[in-house]
């Protein structure tokens, strides 16, 4: 098991000096899915961590303690509720969204959502209260105060985002059920590790778990050094 895991190490970094087309486009695609389904939770999410984390209002512990409880969805439960809803059958299926990028990513998007509601919430609330009282105090308006407010919180917004882009990129259930692992088309990094496994490609997956792990380190770092300057 040893040799396995260490060819897996090695084939890695041939696959990623040798520029494998194969490879590269499985990766930008990644990339881009978990990408676009972040850019898009994070559009709804912003919005609805700042009202969670500034205003009071009944409902608000409910609300928030759904959240927190979303944190732990199994996708692959999120996957089927989707794939039903997207179906040639289903309520959306005139969209013919199911086995396309987009699916994914649109599934991807509502996984991560809590993520990032509840992290940002929390950062929000984490200001000192002074703080919050002085931006409403200083004749700006709601959205303005509240873009203030999410700047103090900046790297509690960015903790989120990271966590939130590494699990969506990290992510198989969801991929697996509304991309269908296609060939060229919807075959992300975590598809691809699934199917070389039940392949008997152990050396092969090993492979790609590594690439997938460095890019999620890289990714993390680079973002971590950009939010403390």
């Amino acid at each position: 098991m040893t040799n396995i895991i260490l060819d897996g190490i090695v084939k890695a970094f041939q696959l990623l000096l040798s520029l494998d087309p194969t490879l590269y486009s499985i990766v930008l695609r990644s990339l881009y899915v978990s990408g676009l389904a972040t850019a898009m939770a994070t559009l709804w999410s912003l919005p609805i961590a700042a009202i969670l984390g500034l205003k009071n209002f009944p409902g608000k512990r409910f609300i928030r303690a759904s959240f927190n409880a979303f944190l732990g969805v199994p996708t692959v439960v999120l996957g089927l509720i989707l794939f039903l809803l997207l179906s040639r059958s289903g309520p959306l299926g005139m969209f013919g969204l199911l086995f396309t990028p987009l699916a994914i990513s649109i599934g991807q998007a509502i996984l991560i959502t809590p993520i990032i509601v509840s992290f940002i919430t929390s950062a929000i609330e984490a200001i000192d209260v002074e703080l919050r009282d002085l931006a409403r105090t200083l004749g700006s308006t709601e959205i303005q105060s509240s873009i203030a407010i999410l700047r103090e919180a900046f790297g509690g917004v960015t903790l989120a985002l990271i966590a939130a882009f590494n699990r969506a990129f990290a992510e198989l259930g969801v991929a697996m059920m509304l991309g269908g692992n296609i060939h060229g088309l919807t075959r992300l990094l975590t598809t691809a590790i699934a199917l070389e496994t039940a392949r008997g490609e152990i050396a092969f997956s090993i492979a790609l778990g590594v690439i997938l792990v460095i890019i999620v380190y890289t990714f993390s770092i680079i973002l971590n050094y950009l939010r403390r300057n």
